[in-house]
């Protein structure tokens, strides 16, 4: 075949090609390759050995931390016997439980109100814009990576209340500027509120996410909005209340709860800063003291299960309030 003929040829081939399908010689399509199984399953599949885990050693053992909790059960050696809401009745009945609801409530309030307000604040101070925001950021988020027990340590210190020569921490600091009739015996007096002093900490330590959780809603605020309202005359504290204000409410509710939680479950703290103090008594150290030191294992898991239940009641609202906002 001669060369023109060839490329008569291949014209031919690449204008037949290059031509439209005819309506009734459509060429043959592949057959979708069908699902095996549900789509569900490879996931299912990929996440049941953390599903297998968490069902054994939290929910299982959740749920037979409630079973002793039905029983009589005292000493080394288990014992199973059903007696119903016995323990119970008798936590009601029980004076020291009584007095350490009420430390619980004390040291909630303080704890959750200082730890919300100081957060907030720098939250507001950071969001201006300040100088050095970075390393600020680090120095209010630094508390929160120390753990509970070093906090205890230190703050053991801070707030002794030695007298004279022995004077030391915030009572010295208070001499040394002239406000020692400030003093006080913080933890170890003999006032009600002296469970109040052991939140300081506490707040001390969760401030900084606290504030790292304001700031990201600040931060989520659209800045043309900002922008009208300053184009419209509002100040920069109604700018605040009107614009700002409303986006914060998710985080503000989401925060409390989270602080309300750690609050009901805090031991580590307060074990570590004067575990022989009754002042400071808490139910966590109550279970924990009943349990391991007096050998009431219903008892303590009777504590247990309450406390579980004050922190389902918490949590509660804020996994229903989530699952409600997602939905929307």
């Amino acid at each position: 075949m001669s060369a023109l003929d060839q490329q008569g040829a291949a014209s031919h081939v690449a204008r037949h090609s290059s031509e439209p399908a005819r309506p009734g010689f459509a060429a043959p399509r592949r057959k979708p390759r069908k699902q095996r199984g549900p789509r569900w399953l490879p996931g299912l599949v990929l996440v049941s050995p953390s599903l297998i885990l968490i069902g054994v050693f939290v929910y299982g053992f959740l749920g037979w931390n409630v079973r002793v909790s039905f029983t009589n059960w005292r000493g080394l050696s288990p014992k199973y016997h059903f007696v119903g809401f016995d323990n119970y009745a008798a936590l009601l009945r029980d004076e020291r439980f009584r007095t350490d609801v009420r430390n619980l409530i004390i040291f909630t309030v303080v704890f959750v109100a200082g730890a919300m307000l100081l957060g907030f604040f720098m939250a507001m101070l950071l969001d201006r814009g300040v100088r050095g925001e970075g390393f600020l950021r680090g120095v209010y988020l630094f508390p929160m990576a120390i753990s509970f027990i070093a906090t205890a340590i230190v703050w053991r210190w801070l707030l002794d209340n030695g007298e004279g020569q022995d004077t030391a921490g915030i009572n010295k600091l208070l001499a040394d500027v002239g406000l020692g009739f400030l003093r006080s015996d913080w933890h170890k007096s003999d006032s009600i509120w002296a469970i109040g002093a052991v939140a300081l900490p506490a707040g001390w330590a969760l401030s900084g996410y606290v504030m790292a959780l304001f700031l990201a809603g600040m931060r989520g605020v659209n800045e043309t909005l900002r922008e009208s309202a300053r184009m419209d005359g509002a100040s920069e504290t109604q700018i605040f209340w009107h614009v700002v204000r409303p986006a914060l409410r998710p985080v503000t509710f989401s925060a409390l709860l989270i602080m309300v939680h750690i609050s009901l479950k805090t031991f580590d703290l307060l074990y570590a800063l004067d575990q022989g103090n009754l002042r400071i008594d808490t139910p966590s150290l109550y279970m924990w003291f009943t349990t391991f030191d007096g050998g009431f294992y219903d008892r303590g898991a009777t504590i247990a299960t309450v406390l579980l239940l004050g922190v389902a009641f918490v949590v509660g609202p804020y996994v229903w309030y989530s699952l409600r906002t997602e939905r929307r």
